[in-house]
């Protein structure tokens, strides 16, 4: 198992105010940023990341616009730095709200000229962004998966594509003559990713061998990883662990009350992140007919996440308790997390992915470093061993 380290670089000084207002993104008025703490801050995150090239975990960040939950606006910007500032670790971008960008042929662009600086280090996640971000973005949310799949197929076209210039016209996009320079160091494409909660996305994820990856879902990730095995399975390969990406909040320490302390204060991101206006958070045409289901089925207290027995959780007021019942935190020992891990990936059928949320909230320079030092040393050699050998690739299929 890979372990990816991640923090959304939140600007939690903001988040009195937007929780006294009862929506930390989109309407958040931005002159509750100071600039000369979010310099501090922003600074502080990209050492941390640095860290992790040294104790020997891979990185991923993300995007998020319009609010005080993340702090990175762009997943380019954050990899060019860290790109040049690390050597081993290889750099997640998971990632690149595509549907939302209105050039698919720059993202390209971006995204070979990292994978050249990088030494050919990138991995490329193409995502569909969140619901929240549909007004800033001023996107049609009933139009936005079309985009989407029109974004990606032009996008690693523009990356694979080496004998001169070719022309797009799509429902969304046009171009007279795509030719991008430089062109990616890992041919055809570094690989790609994507996010995911339903069965519909596993199975489109496996006729494109991408790597699917889901966040803070707990027992959801599995309905959605059991359908692109069988997907898989009936396109003639077998889709190995090394397909499938898990997110969780973590928290280490030497004690078990240490590392309780430690997811609790990371886990203050959980509980703030779903604060928002309710017009922002389910956009007209945004889910499917299924995900409203699921939502309704939830009620207005509930979340999509469920704990082993059922009960929805509401990652507004949960405690590091019902997050970790519901395995979306990992908390105690190097001992405990390692246990929590294993269980959980047997549950599931096998992921080969862990995204390591090592910071979040509260969770200060100190505590991330000892969090993320403790679990390189202790808990990262043991995952390694973790998860069976990966089946046969899609590539290999595809040969």
């Amino acid at each position: 198992m890979r372990v990816w380290y991640f923090s959304e670089m939140a600007y939690h000084p903001a988040w009195e105010e937007g929780l006294s207002r009862g929506s930390l993104r989109v309407v958040l008025p931005n002159r509750n940023f100071d600039p000369q703490v979010g310099h501090g801050l922003l600074n502080r995150y990209l050492d941390e990341f640095g860290l992790c090239d040294e104790v020997g975990l891979d990185i991923m960040v993300n995007e998020h616009h319009s609010t005080a939950t993340c702090l990175t606006v762009s997943v380019s910007m954050a990899l060019a730095i860290l790109a040049r500032e690390t050597r081993k670790a290889r750099l997640l971008s998971l990632g690149t709200p595509i549907a939302n960008r209105p050039d698919p042929v720059r993202v390209a662009e971006e995204m070979a000229w990292l994978d050249v600086l990088s030494g050919g280090r990138l991995e490329m996640g193409l995502v569909k962004g969140a619901p929240y971000e549909i007004a800033p973005a001023n996107s049609n949310p009933a139009r936005l998966m079309r985009r989407y799949w029109e974004a990606h197929d032009l996008i690693l076209k523009a990356m694979s594509t080496t004998d001169g210039p070719f022309n797009w016209e799509g429902e969304f996009f046009h171009y007279r003559n795509v030719n991008i320079w430089p062109r990616p160091l890992q041919q055809p494409t570094p690989p790609v990713w994507m996010t995911g909660l339903s069965v519909e996305t596993g199975r489109m994820a496996a006729e494109r061998g991408h790597v699917i990856g889901t966040l803070l879902s707990g027992a959801i990730a599995k309905p959605m990883f059991d359908a692109y095995r069988k997907r898989a399975q009936e396109l003639g390969w077998t889709a190995g662990p090394d397909r499938f990406a898990y997110a969780a909040v973590v928290g280490v320490g030497e004690t078990r009350e240490e590392g309780y302390r430690r997811a609790d204060l990371a886990a203050g991101y959980v509980r703030t992140a779903p604060v928002v206006y309710e017009p922002f958070t389910n956009p007209p045409g945004y889910n499917s007919v299924g995900a409203n289901v699921a939502m309704l089925k939830a009620g207005p207290k509930g979340g999509f996440v469920v704990d082993r027995h059922g009960n929805p959780v509401d990652h507004r007021t949960a405690t590091v308790e019902q997050f970790m019942a519901a395995d979306t935190v990992f908390a105690g020992t190097p001992d405990d997390v390692y246990n929590q891990i294993r269980a959980f990936n047997e549950r599931i059928g096998g992921f080969g992915h862990l995204l390591f949320f090592g910071q979040g909230g509260f969770l200060d320079h100190k505590d991330t470093v000892a969090n993320i030092t403790l679990f390189g040393r202790e808990v990262m050699p043991r995952l390694r061993e973790l998860s069976p050998a990966p089946g046969t690739s899609a590539t290999a299929a595809a040969e």
